[in-house]
């Protein structure tokens, strides 16, 4: 490896890294708060307690077993072949000739969705059952009670998996090249394919990727902290709970 060369790649193609590294963040930040409002949805609805009534009972069993095949098919398969699918499938298929960016956005999102809508039904399923039983009692329906009681909590249970889920995103959009998007990875290998310096070009790729990833970790981990509260909220609670508060 030449350092010469590293700097020369730089200097020549800054601008090409530096789009390409942006509508990788762009990508991945839209993709990853679509798919966590999909989840969202899906998470609640799988939540939902069986009702009595008969066609309520079909209709929810109908939801839960069309939320089950999204999530089990967009799980269980790479986002690399759904990328083909979506992109040159649907022109093949419906005529539909989407935009490069519209369908990437489209891919990671319904992609993000199925991995999120498992994390935020984990989150619900984490919150203590008396919980659920207190906002029964005050005769709270379901919205309700997700609303304003389960999903404050859930959504902080659930933040540092869908962090790491945004940390995945930013890597996981270097498959979308395969349909032509000009992102990070994509910028990479032209500008290699220009100057047949593989090893330096790609080298300049990974110090901006875990430039990313690691800048975008450091921020949730702070977020993170300020939504556990401080330390002296937690001693406070703890001398309320002995009754020692006032003394």
């Amino acid at each position: 490896m030449s350092f010469d060369w590293i700097v020369r790649i730089v200097e020549e193609n800054w601008q090409m890294f530096l789009r390409g590294a942006g509508l990788t963040l762009f990508i991945a930040l839209v993709g990853t708060i679509v798919g966590a409002v999909i989840g969202l949805l899906a998470g609640v609805l799988r939540t939902i307690p069986t009702p009595r009534n008969i066609a309520q009972r079909l209709l929810l069993k109908t939801v839960n077993f069309l939320c089950t095949v999204y999530i089990e098919v967009f799980r269980g398969t790479p986002m690399i072949v759904q990328a083909m699918v979506i992109f040159y499938g649907s022109a093949l298929a419906f005529n539909l000739n989407l935009d490069v960016l519209v369908a990437a956005l489209i891919v990671v999102s319904i992609n993000t969705g199925a991995y999120m809508a498992e994390i935020v039904r984990g989150g619900i399923m984490s919150i203590d059952k008396g919980q659920f039983e207190a906002a029964d009692a005050i005769g709270m329906n379901h919205m309700q009670k997700m609303v304003n009681v389960i999903l404050p909590q859930a959504i902080r249970n659930i933040l540092p998996a869908t962090g790491n889920q945004f940390v995945i995103n930013i890597k996981d959009t270097s498959v979308l090249n395969v349909i032509s998007v000009s992102e990070l990875y994509f910028v990479t290998k032209s500008v290699a394919g220009n100057n047949f310096r593989y090893f330096e070009s790609f080298f300049v790729a990974c110090v901006l990727y875990f430039v990313m990833t690691f800048t975008v970790t450091r921020i949730l981990l702070y977020v993170e902290k300020k939504m556990n509260g401080s330390k002296s909220y937690k001693i406070i609670a703890a001398r309320s709970e002995r009754g020692e508060l006032g003394k």
